[in-house]
Parts: C-alpha cells; sequence; structure tokens
C-alpha cells in the first residue's frame, strides 16, 4: 500500500472551492482554512462589503481568492458563482455549503414570509449549489467534495424559537446523506459538519456589540457545554479542511459534531 505523504495531505494547491456565505463568521473562518493550504477560493455571498473587504485582505496576504455578490436561494445566482469559479479560476472540486440564517421566532408569532425565507436560504440552498456543483464535478471526472454546515439542531432542538431553522437543518442532514448516496458513483463525498454555539458577528460577539438578552442566552447556553466555551469560526474551518482533504477521502454521507460537548448535556 503507497501512502500520500503526510506534507501532502492538506494541500489543496490544484483545487478551486466555493464557500457560501463566506464573507464573515464560519463561512471565513472555513475561507482562510481552505486558502492556506493553496485552494483557489471563491467567496459566494449576498453581503458584498463585507466580500470584498474580506477578498482584500486575504489577497494581500497572499492567498488565491475572489468574491462574487450571490443570493444562495436564487438559481440563477447559483449557476453564475459556479460558472465564476470555472472561468476564474479553471475549474471547481470543493463546495462548502455554509449560508444560513437563524432568526428566533416562536413558532406562534411566525410568519409565512420569514418562514419561507429560512428554508430558502438554509435548505433550498444547498439543493442548488449541490446539483449546479456536481454537474461541473462529473463532467470534470475527476470527482469533488462537497461539504453542508448543518447544526446541532438538525440532531437535538437547542432552544425554544428555532423551530423553523431546526427544520431546515434536518433537512440538510437528510439531504447530505441520500445526495452522499447518489453522487458517490462520481467520486464525489457529501458530509456535514454540525456546529454548536460558535462566536459569530451574527451574535453579536467580538463585535462589542452583544445585546443584554443575547448575553443571557449565551451565558445559559455556555453552563451546559462541557469545554466551557463558545467555539469559535477556526474551529469549524479546521474540521472543514479536514473533510476537503485526503484525510477524508473514505468518508461520505457523514456529519462531524463540533460543539464543545454541549450535546452530552
Amino acid at each position: 500500500m503507497t501512502l500520500t505523504p503526510l506534507s501532502q495531505i492538506f494541500n489543496l494547491s490544484s483545487k478551486t472551492a466555493i464557500v457560501t456565505g463566506g464573507a464573515m463568521g464560519i463561512g471565513l473562518g472555513i475561507v482562510i482554512r481552505l486558502a492556506e493550504a493553496g485552494a483557489n477560493v471563491v467567496i459566494a455571498d449576498v453581503n458584498d462589503t463585507a466580500g470584498n473587504a474580506a477578498v482584500t485582505d486575504l489577497q494581500n496576504q497572499g492567498f488565491k481568492v475572489a468574491f462574487i455578490k450571490t443570493d444562495v436561494s436564487s438559481e440563477t445566482d447559483v449557476a453564475a458563482a459556479v460558472n465564476f469559479a470555472v472561468t476564474t479560476f479553471g475549474g471547481l472540486d470543493i463546495v462548502v455549503n455554509n449560508a444560513g440564517i437563524y432568526p428566533t421566532i416562536p413558532v406562534m408569532q411566525l410568519d409565512l414570509a420569514t418562514f419561507d425565507k429560512v428554508l430558502a436560504i438554509n435548505l433550498k440552498s444547498v439543493f442548488l449549489f449541490t446539483k449546479a456543483a456536481a454537474a461541473k464535478m462529473i463532467e470534470q471526472g475527476r470527482g469533488g467534495k462537497i461539504i453542508n454546515v448543518s447544526s446541532i439542531d438538525a440532531l437535538h432542538p437547542s432552544s425554544v424559537g428555532l423551530a423553523v431553522y431546526d427544520a431546515s437543518k434536518h433537512g440538510v442532514w437528510g439531504f447530505t446523506k441520500n445526495s452522499a448516496l447518489e453522487l458517490a458513483p462520481h467520486n464525489i463525498t457529501v458530509n456535514a459538519i454540525a456546529p454548536g454555539g460558535i462566536a459569530t458577528p451574527g451574535t453579536g460577539m467580538g463585535t462589542g456589540n452583544v445585546s443584554p438578552d443575547m448575553k443571557a442566552i449565551i451565558d445559559k447556553f455556555v453552563a451546559r457545554i462541557p469545554l466551557k466555551r463558545m467555539g469559535e469560526a477556526d474551529d469549524i474551518g479546521k474540521v472543514a479542511l479536514f473533510l476537503a482533504s485526503d484525510l477524508a477521502g473514505y468518508m461520505t454521507g457523514s456529519q462531524v459534531v463540533v460543539d464543545g460537548g454541549v450535546l452530552l448535556s
């Protein structure tokens, strides 16, 4: 048996990746780790200000990154993002479906428009990018990696007010498993990462703008975490790199929980 040298296992220098929602938070953490491993990375995000700022910063560090403004719930925008990756960097090998929103609204106050928006961004986008990216990967004939960011809420609810978010993430986990089955004959692996509590701009953590209500929620949540801290974007970025690398070459249809042990509680 010939082993891949350790120095090459994390080498993504011949690969091109798309990371949705990659302009900040978990997505940016993933972008940084993939770029550090040598990948060409396309940030597909609706926030063009943050996306362009991230690209400028990362290019100044010598990384090969580009940005395209993308509504991940739009089939037209998704096709454009895939085409952009191919025309800019010559192919597509890795897609990380990370974009997501999580409004906290109890079911009895939830309106249909919000319900539809959460499902469109969190779940429909995974379908659209998987289909478009897999078609390109099959055409290229060299396989590929699809990584879906789900949530521990795909396994167990974390709090009241996240019913539609939980439904979307259960859907992501189910879609991951079934698409892994379908795409395996093409050497395309499909796996998921289930983050627990992660300190991101969406929570206000690290920005100095944590509201008293959010701080109370965070403090209560941290008290349940065996490791006694919120995760960082890089905690997810490192696992995404693992799944994108040869280390995970024989994994498909799996979900890696990255939660500091909170599900144990």
